[in-house]
C-alpha cells in the first residue's frame, strides 16, 4: 500500500513526488509511452537555463532526480483506476493500491485521421467505453487502436454489447485477447445522422453501430471519465488545492487545461503533492 501513486512522470508529476516524498509520503509514479517533452526541441522561457534545455533532457533529468531522492519510479501503462474505500491502479502488469492518486499524464486524447471521424463525434464515435457503452445495449459496435488500451475498452464493451471488434487500423498487433481483429487499413467511417458503416482500404465493408476510439494509451482525461471526475470539456476540474471532485483524487498539468508550460506543470504539481501527503496524513 502507497501513500500516493503519481500518473505521469513529466515536470506536473515529477514536482508532486518530491515535494509528496519530502512530506514523508510514500510515493510511486507510473509512466509510459512519450512525453510531450520529447517533442520540444529547445525550452528558451524556463528559470535557470542560461542557454536554454532540450526538453528530452529536461524529461529524464526529472526522472533521475526523482529516484535519485529515493521515488520509486515504474515505467508501466496504466489501464484503469478505481476505488472503494482505498485507490486500485491497474496496469499491464500488476495492482497497486494507495490512499491517493495524483493524475498528470497530460491530455492524450488522439483522433485518429479517418474521413467520417470529426463528423459522426458524439452521433456514433465515443471517447469512452465506460462513459458511453450502455447506449450501444445490444448493438454492433467496434473499437479502433491497437494497444492495451483498446482491448481494456473492449473488455468493458463486451458484456454490455451485441459485439465487438477491435480495428487497428492497418496496424500489426501482438496482444493475448479472444476479439476479433481486423487490421485492415480504415478508408472511411459512413452514415446519415450516426455512424452506421465502416469502409476499409480493400473495398470490404462492416455495418455498426458504434465506434469507440482507444489509440494509444489512456489519458488523464479518460481514467477521470472511469472514475467519475468532473470534465470540462477534456480538461480535469480541480479546486484550490488541485483535488477533483473524488476525495483523494488530485490532477495537475497540462491535463488540467491553462497556460501549457512547464512553470505552471511544476507549480501546480507542487500543490498538488503537498495537498495528498496532507490529506493521507
Amino acid at each position: 500500500m502507497y501513500d500516493i501513486i503519481i500518473i505521469g512522470a513529466g515536470p506536473a508529476g515529477i514536482s508532486a513526488g518530491l515535494y509528496a516524498k519530502r512530506a514523508g509520503a510514500n510515493v510511486l509514479i507510473l509512466y509510459y509511452g512519450e512525453s510531450n517533452l520529447d517533442k520540444a526541441e529547445k525550452i528558451d522561457n524556463y528559470y535557470g537555463f542560461v542557454n536554454g534545455i532540450d526538453g528530452k533532457t529536461l524529461y529524464q533529468n526529472g526522472i533521475e532526480q526523482a529516484k535519485n531522492l529515493g521515488i520509486e519510479v515504474k515505467n508501466e501503462e496504466v489501464l484503469h483506476i478505481e476505488k472503494v474505500e482505498d485507490f486500485t491502479v491497474k496496469t499491464t502488469k500488476e495492482e497497486y493500491n494507495a490512499k491517493s492518486v495524483i493524475i498528470s499524464t497530460g491530455n492524450k486524447k488522439l483522433r485518429p485521421n479517418i474521413k467520417g471521424v470529426i463528423q459522426f463525434e458524439g452521433k456514433g464515435i465515443s471517447y469512452c467505453a465506460i462513459c458511453d457503452g450502455f447506449f450501444y445495449r445490444n448493438k454492433n459496435v467496434v473499437v479502433i487502436g491497437d494497444g492495451e488500451f483498446a482491448v481494456n475498452e473492449a473488455n468493458d464493451l463486451k458484456n454490455i454489447v451485441n459485439n465487438v471488434k477491435i480495428l487497428t487500423n492497418g496496424k500489426d498487433i501482438n496482444l493475448s485477447t479472444d476479439f476479433e481483429i481486423i487490421t485492415t487499413k480504415i478508408k472511411q467511417i459512413h452514415g446519415e445522422e450516426r455512424v452506421q458503416a465502416i469502409e476499409f482500404e480493400d473495398g470490404s465493408t462492416i455495418d455498426v453501430d458504434g465506434v469507440f476510439i482507444a489509440l494509444g494509451e489512456a489519458g488523464g482525461s479518460d481514467f477521470a471519465k472511469k472514475i467519475g471526475v468532473m470534465l470540462d470539456k477534456d480538461n480535469i476540474i480541480v479546486d484550490e488545492n488541485m483535488q477533483t471532485n473524488v476525495e483523494g483524487l488530485y490532477s495537475c498539468g497540462n491535463v488540467t487545461g491553462g497556460m501549457l508550460q512547464v512553470c505552471k506543470a511544476i507549480y501546480e504539481g507542487a500543490k498538488a503533492g503537498l495537498a495528498a501527503a496532507k490529506y493521507c496524513k
